[in-house]
């Protein structure tokens, strides 16, 4: 089997210019964490090197533009490259963004080359400028015939020429394997292997015993003889739904009560596929553009009525772009809508939201009887706790509006230093309330630069409105703590370091103390 690689250079800086309209010649480099970690041509030859810290960067090309690192803007900008070279040849596998690999179609073409001027021409006929390509009988060589190819040109290794081709290359190609091949890179320099054909001298029993797998692995690369075989993806079948309206509607009520069947449609094709959608785009289209468009999450999965209830909400709301003039005329949307089309962003196996053996479904009853609270009040208004990551337990706090997935939420794997430890306290407290920890002489008890307790905590209070006014002091039978943090002392709202305590009062209550610069309140309660 020949292989045929796609390489598109610098695709993350590509697809950001492309994402934010700057000229595809512009200077620009791709930062995370603020490290280079993508740069294009007309940056490289300003100095600007992958590695460089950003005002290293800067001070070499003043105007050069920095664009945040964004895998997934990458993924879908590649999705057409994907698509183009699809219809030449099927059985395309994403290496990653800017890399695709498909076994080489040269018989159909006439010769390789054709084959590659084919896929060439295609794609820069759909505005990708610079792509390279390379045919070899392996993967690894395919992909390095690719990278020394000319922009829109392509290089074919003969059959069994791979080793002759790869003979004279450095080993700093390598390199693109990640750390491990930067590791291994830096060793070979060490002792003093300088080209890929030296590597391959070497045994290989050596090589592995040294590197282990991946030695051994990067020894038969070097050869021209990696079985390594690529998973060529299967093209997603088509999931959308829509609905189109002669004459449109201009009433939400209408086109809510017309959608239901398309809806209905959309899930039963989804369920042949034995798939369930989480998340669903909803589109709607006036004069010939979508006017309204908005992706709603589902914390199970989407039924008929469910995501009918989104089109209503959608077009009934009072967001700017969602087709409504104001709250005064709800029901008549800004233009008549001409088209609705459901799409699916999210996408689940069926069987991972089957029943147990005791039922794991919320009640109907209840979910639709949330559902007319929201009709009423608003989407926004009906939320339930989530619990996310955090150190206090405020902080692990989350409200999402009922029947949305919770997203963008802290994870709770991480270690979170200073978090207090369980069990979690029954009330948290909106409004802190003022308090007071004193020593046995009466002086207030507070906590060093160094995270030291000035005295032992024997009488608190505290009063408020969230509990009980001019509360007296009570003794301390036991306490624990202090649990110090300092969280975003780099922005202008940062408290400052605190540190927490758990009490418990001589009426037998525990209590979870904050101590800040600004004094002690009372954050929340283990009644």
């Amino acid at each position: 089997m020949r292989v045929m690689v796609v390489w598109c250079p610098d695709w993350s800086v590509v697809a950001g210019l492309a994402e934010t309209g700057q000229p595809p010649r512009t200077p620009a480099a791709v930062l995370s964490a603020n490290i280079v970690e993508v740069c294009n041509a007309p940056a490289r030859a300003e100095g600007v090197r992958r590695g460089h810290r950003r005002r290293d960067a800067q001070s070499r090309c003043p105007e050069l533009a920095l664009l945040p690192a964004n895998p997934d803007l990458d993924a879908r900008a590649f999705e057409p490259v994907l698509a183009a070279v699809e219809e030449l040849r099927p059985g395309v596998a994403a290496l990653r963004p800017g890399l695709l690999a498909v076994r080489a179609p040269g018989s159909w073409f006439g010769s390789e080359a054709n084959a590659a001027a084919t896929v060439c021409q295609v794609l820069v006929e759909s505005g990708v400028w610079d792509v390279r390509l390379g045919i070899a009988d392996d993967l690894f060589t395919a992909e390095q015939a690719a990278r020394s190819a000319e922009a829109q040109g392509w290089r074919v290794v003969p059959p069994g020429g791979s080793g002759a081709f790869l003979r004279g290359l450095p080993v700093h190609v390598l390199e693109g394997d990640g750390p491990q091949g930067r590791e291994a890179v830096s060793l070979f320099h060490r002792l003093g292997l300088r080209t890929l054909g030296e590597l391959a001298a070497l045994p290989g029993e050596a090589v592995e015993h040294r590197l282990g797998a991946y030695g051994a692995s990067v020894w038969r690369r070097a050869r021209g003889a990696d079985p390594a075989l690529f998973a060529a993806r299967t093209p997603p079948p088509e999931l959308d739904a829509e609905v189109v309206f002669e004459p449109p509607l201009d009433s939400v009520e209408a086109v809510t009560f017309s959608v239901r069947t398309t809806a209905e449609r959309f899930l039963a094709q989804l369920a042949r596929h034995q798939l369930v959608a989480t998340g669903v785009r909803v589109e709607a289209e006036a004069d010939g553009e979508v006017c309204s468009a908005r992706t709603w999450l589902h914390p199970r999965h989407f039924s008929a009525r469910d995501l009918v209830d989104r089109v209503h909400w959608q077009l009934q709301s009072g967001v700017p772009g969602a087709g409504v003039r104001s709250r005064r005329e709800a029901g008549v949307v800004r233009a008549p809508i001409e088209r609705v089309r459901f799409l699916p962003e999210v996408c689940e196996p069926a069987a991972a939201h089957g029943e147990a053996l005791w039922g794991s479904a919320s009640d109907d009853l209840v979910e639709r009887g949330v559902a007319r609270v929201q009709g009423m009040v608003g989407f926004e208004a009906v939320r339930r706790p989530v619990l996310q990551g955090g150190r206090g337990p405020a902080a692990r706090q989350a409200l999402v509006p009922w029947g949305e997935r919770a997203v963008g939420l802290r994870p709770v794997d991480r270690p979170w230093p200073g978090r207090v430890p369980g069990p979690a306290p029954v009330r948290v407290f909106a409004q802190q309330p003022v308090a007071e920890v004193v020593d046995d002489a009466g002086r207030p008890v507070v906590v060093s630069d160094r995270g030291a307790v000035t005295g032992e905590p024997r009488r608190f209070r505290f009063g408020g409105d969230a509990v009980e006014p001019s509360l007296p002091w009570h003794p301390v039978t036991a306490w624990a703590g202090p649990w110090p943090v300092d969280e975003a002392w780099w922005t202008d709202g940062a408290t400052g370091p605190t540190s927490r305590f758990q009490v418990v009062g001589a009426d037998g209550r525990a209590w979870l103390l904050v101590c800040a610069p600004g004094g002690w309140s009372v954050e929340a309660g283990y009644d």
